[in-house]
């Protein structure tokens, strides 16, 4: 089977830990989980022209990450992440290169080719990067996954937003109390979390929804009617910064190369169980990645 092709669009950037600066952004921290699972991965984004430019641009080249970065005069953004007990809380600047990111014939030819690709509320917070995004899935090949992880932040999303990208979604990823969010938005009530995800599943297609619950579970409902849930595994955490993103890399690249969906997801827990005791979203993978929940299951 050759090699799936994975993009992610949006936000690329530099979280400022209390421990120094990383390379960061959800779509981007797909982009590299999806690869060291065995994706071709690619990240659209623009940065500045600015030495924290040029820094994230040798970042993602040292990662073997292919990419289309664009360079504007808009500042590379930074994101100011307490951490609380290992959570980071998150500072998000406003104008900055990634909410300038520009249609172009070159980024639609590339999402052509591919065969996921990722995108999140966040970066659609700009009027030009929106119409980007909106239209640069127009030009996705047939049964393309569209990885929608809304990935909330502050206020940059509307029930608009959401809802124009569920149409164009294939996989939803939400954790919950982003579903506690959606209930009221959507009026869904007086069910359960399984049936809520059902219920965005029915009205939007969609072939998975992955519902994850931090510390206790997670839990993938697909169209067919198979539902796969784990216990989150206990580990010693360093941070949990992009944990959920390396959790949606790798479910998506294994679901890809053909992997079950049991399967496919014991290997997303695995790996943001593995990102949870490293620090930053972009640790250094070892040769195999320890089975956590096996050690869980004793």
């Amino acid at each position: 089977m050759s090699q799936p092709i994975v993009i992610s669009l949006g936000e690329l950037l530099w979280d400022l830990l209390p421990q120094g600066k990383r390379v960061g952004g959800a779509p981007a921290n797909f982009a590299y989980n999806a690869q060291e699972n065995g994706a071709e991965s690619y990240v659209i984004s623009a940065v500045g022209e600015d030495d924290l430019g040029n820094e994230l641009i040798n970042e993602v080249e040292k990662a073997n990450i292919k990419h289309i970065i664009q360079r504007n005069t808009w500042p590379t953004s930074t994101v100011d992440v307490a951490l609380r007990n290992g959570i980071p809380e998150y500072t998000i600047v406003q104008n900055i290169a990634w909410d300038h990111i520009v249609y172009t014939d070159e980024l639609a030819d590339i999402v052509s080719k591919a065969d996921a690709i990722c995108f999140g509320t966040l970066s659609l917070r700009s009027k030009e990067t929106h119409d980007t995004v909106l239209e640069l899935l127009k030009h996705t090949k047939p049964g393309a996954m569209k990885f929608f992880d809304i990935n909330i932040r502050s206020n940059y999303y509307s029930k608009d937003l959401i809802e124009a990208l569920l149409k164009e979604a294939t996989v939803f990823k939400l954790n919950d109390s982003e579903l506690l969010l959606l209930r009221d938005m959507f009026d869904i009530r007086e069910t359960s979390d399984d049936e809520a995800c059902k219920w965005f599943q029915n009205h939007y297609d969609l072939d998975y929804v992955i519902l994850t619950g931090g510390s206790t579970f997670s839990t993938i409902i697909a169209k067919n009617g198979e539902s796969s849930t784990y216990t989150t595994p206990h580990v010693e955490v360093n941070d949990t910064v992009g944990a959920g993103d390396s959790f949606s890399g790798t479910f998506a690249a294994r679901i890809l190369e053909g992997y079950s969906l049991k399967d496919a997801h014991r290997y997303a827990v695995n790996t943001a169980a593995y990102v949870c005791t490293q620090a930053g979203a972009w640790p250094k993978y070892p040769e195999q990645i320890t089975d956590y929940l096996a050690q869980a299951e004793q």
